[in-house]
């Protein structure tokens, strides 16, 4: 039988820490062909990673997969500098689709911001006359609105109508939760039965490990909760310094917020923190590699997650939450949605008000009274039930191979 070969459009690829790394890595275990077209590495920190530019490493093979890199504009840290990013990227993708020899049996981009990335894929499709597939993680535009800011209709408008042109090239449509899949099928009346629902998983190294400390987040008896992942607008973050606050006023203060990341917010995140006086419940550790990420949550005793007050976000399920289940991580969550339903159904944690930091001290202080060993239990069991890669990955094959 003829070895399937699959395109895959990424803006963001390894190094860059995405699941779509793991999938394609995945694809080639399973026999597939996989050439990954991305852009140059510079996703969170906005400057291109060491021993990456446009004229250096523009091509590699890591774990089977080919990778072709284009010129882009590094995102930097403002809206300028990120519209250039986004932009840059599909028009390289645009010269590259015109003039490139390489030849594949189908198109699936990996959509997280921006969609623009998505006509890379259209265009090559259409090009060579083969299927268009697209995973849908940041709906468009809703994202533009709600992240950037930018609500002129005179943006909107074209950008909505680019989006459906997208969605009507595209043969199959995966989103990430129920609540995608209904906002999507409103835009492809007729075709509804394209668009599937086909959630996130977690990578086969995100296991619950023994407790265990680690030398960044010190070892002193308190009740420590990690967050892990990119610190921005989206995350809602400035909650955790105002709860943190007024835990501290209750002589409550013997916890600790672990954050394990990096991003464009990271030092207005720790300047809110200062400013709130409290520094010392806090622990900013940086980036850490997605490996080492479980010995972290490990390490603590609760996991976090968080959005910023949108309607956007109640539609969305974050891509750590797969990860804190994975690793049998009771959860605390500043989010509600479609983020409380699932922590609801799994009964694997406590779930408050978006952005309210009263409901969260409170909410903090009773998951510290529950049975943490009977939530972490529960997490890992509904991962396995209903985000198993194995499953999953099964259920995309059909799909590919269909």
């Amino acid at each position: 039988m003829k070895q399937k070969h699959l395109l895959v459009v990424s803006q963001y690829f390894y190094p860059e820490t995405f699941r779509i790394n793991d999938m394609c890595a995945e694809w080639v275990k399973r026999g597939y062909k996989v050439t990954v077209v991305t852009g140059i590495p510079n996703y969170p920190q906005g400057k291109f990673y060491r021993g990456y530019g446009v004229f250096k490493k523009r091509k590699e093979i890591w774990n089977g997969v080919d990778i072709i890199r284009l010129p882009l504009v590094a995102r930097g840290k403002t809206v300028v500098g990120l519209a250039l990013n986004y932009m840059s990227f599909a028009v390289s993708g645009f010269f590259w689709k015109c003039f490139t020899k390489l030849r594949a049996d189908a198109v699936f981009t990996f959509e997280v911001s921006p969609m623009t990335q998505a006509l890379v894929g259209v265009w090559f499709a259409k090009r060579r006359k083969i299927p268009h597939l697209i995973y849908v993680q940041d709906l468009w535009p809703e994202n533009l609105e709600t992240v950037a800011g930018i609500r002129s209709k005179l943006v909107i408008g074209p950008v909505s109508r680019m989006v459906n042109s997208i969605y009507k090239r595209s043969a199959k449509i995966f989103a990430t939760s129920p609540s995608f899949v209904e906002e999507i099928r409103k835009r492809t009346v007729g075709e509804e039965e394209k668009v599937v629902y086909w959630p996130q998983y977690a990578e086969d190294f995100y296991l619950p490990l023994p407790q265990k400390a680690v030398d960044d987040i010190p070892d002193d008896g308190r009740f420590k909760i990690i967050f892990t992942g990119n610190i921005g607008q989206a995350q809602g973050l400035e909650v955790l310094p105002q709860t943190a606050k007024l835990l501290k006023a209750q002589g409550k203060n013997d916890v600790l917020f672990a954050v394990v990341g990096d991003g464009r917010h990271k030092d207005s995140f720790a300047a809110e923190i200062e400013a709130a006086g409290v520094s010392d419940m806090f622990c900013l550790t940086g980036r850490k590699p997605a490996e080492e990420i479980p010995k972290y949550l490990a390490a603590c005793d609760a996991a976090f997650v968080s959005f910023a007050k949108e309607p956007l976000f109640e539609k969305t399920i974050p891509a750590k939450l797969q990860s804190y289940m994975a690793c049998g991580m009771p959860i605390v969550a500043s989010a509600t949605g479609e983020t409380e339903r699932v922590i609801g159904e799994a009964k694997c944690g406590m779930c408050c008000e978006t952005g309210n930091a009263e409901e969260l001290a409170r909410g903090i202080m009773e998951l510290r009274s529950m049975n943490l060993a009977e939530m972490s239990v529960n997490a890992r069991s509904y991962f396995e039930k209903h985000f198993s890669k194995q499953k999953l990955m099964d259920i995309m094959d059909g799909y590919l191979k269909g």
